[in-house]
């Protein structure tokens, strides 16, 4: 049942990436030949006004096949016949709906858990924090002399000391208290080795989108910098145990349905955001290719690159892209094996 649930909840991601561009794309009066929900053969379909609406056998992606897209074409209603613009916001429009559904997603989680305080909820043992002796409901009110207003504000600010000490200061009960305290480094990050309190914030829900907001920028800058170690190959032979594919993606999710709801809505929006992102990246077949395609035209004063040319690179990259998917999904079996 949880497989279900999760082939459903990564059906429902990609669903919202591609609804971006078929909106867009509409909008712009560009005709849409086919609207897929998944890769392979088709399951289901269904025509309306011209287009398909399908469902295909494999849940590892979609897409939305537009006159003129890969070929050249004469009709007024190409995808090449359309503006700069309207072509760069229908491209543009999938991996920013999966952003923007991260941060819907992460709304109700935080309505519901809580926003992080600036109260200790928890100290790390043989932390710098238990070291000095920080406790349980301590409230952290500055460090240095700087008015510390949010966790983020705070492990932004330790993370800029990195490994000097401060001076931070703490409400105990009704009682002001001084710590002199160096941030130890701890999985790439310093750290003093303290959690928040999670408040609840039903009664001003502009906090809750506040920390959904930030919550997806800072995920995702983290990804960003993943991907500049694996590009890098900063992660040498940790690559393969790293990256994840359709199988290992949804044994993920149909884990955290085990573990709860929100755990489940949690994770989803952190996929969504991945596949937001990732999708950005320059690369041929990837709808961030396509946006580096329309601004070197954009740079040419309008010149463009022939549509056949541009399908062909489009074709060679998804011909890798999912040689490289179809390796990770057998790695994926096997460690599920």
């Amino acid at each position: 049942m949880n497989v279900i649930l999760a082939i459903l909840v990564f059906g429902f991601i990609i669903f919202i990436h591609e609804l971006g561009h078929f909106y867009f794309a509409k909008k712009a009066g560009v005709t849409i030949h086919e609207f897929s929900i998944g890769m392979g053969p088709k399951i289901f379909g269904k025509e309306k006004n011209g287009t398909a609406y399908t469902i295909r056998l494999l849940p590892i992606g979609g897409f939305v096949a537009m006159e003129g897209e890969d070929e050249d074409s004469n009709d007024p209603n190409a995808f090449g016949e359309k503006t700069l613009l309207q072509r760069l916001s229908s491209i543009l429009a999938g991996p920013f709906a999966n952003i923007i559904l991260c941060v819907i997603l992460l709304i109700p989680v935080y309505f519901i858990t809580g926003t992080p305080s600036t109260t200790v909820s928890s100290v790390l043992p043989n932390s710098p924090a238990h070291k000095v002796g920080l406790k349980v409901d301590d409230k952290i009110l500055s460090i240095n002399n700087k008015n510390i207003s949010s966790f983020d504000q705070l492990t932004a600010t330790v993370q800029s000391n990195k490994n000097k000490e401060m001076s931070l200061e703490v409400l105990r009960g009704v009682e002001k208290r001084t710590f002199k305290i160096t941030p130890s480094l701890n999985q790439g990050s310093y750290q003093i080795g303290v959690a928040p309190k999670l408040l609840k914030s039903a009664s001003n829900i502009g906090n809750v989108v506040v920390q959904s907001v930030k919550t997806t920028y800072k995920v995702g800058v983290s990804m960003l910098q993943f991907l500049w170690k694996l590009i890098t190959g900063q992660l040498g032979g940790k690559i393969l145990n790293s990256v994840a594919g359709p199988v290992g993606v949804i044994k993920l999710v149909s884990t955290q349905a085990e573990n709860g709801l929100i755990n489940l809505v949690y994770f989803a929006a952190i996929i969504s955001l991945n596949i937001g992102i990732f999708n950005l990246l320059p690369i041929p077949a990837l709808d961030g290719w396509r946006v580096l395609i329309l601004i070197i035209e954009g740079i040419r004063g309008g010149k463009k690159i022939p549509a056949k040319i541009e399908g062909y690179i489009n074709g060679i990259g998804l011909v890798v892209l999912l040689s490289f998917m179809v390796f990770i999904t057998y790695k994926d079996i096997l460690k599920l094996l």
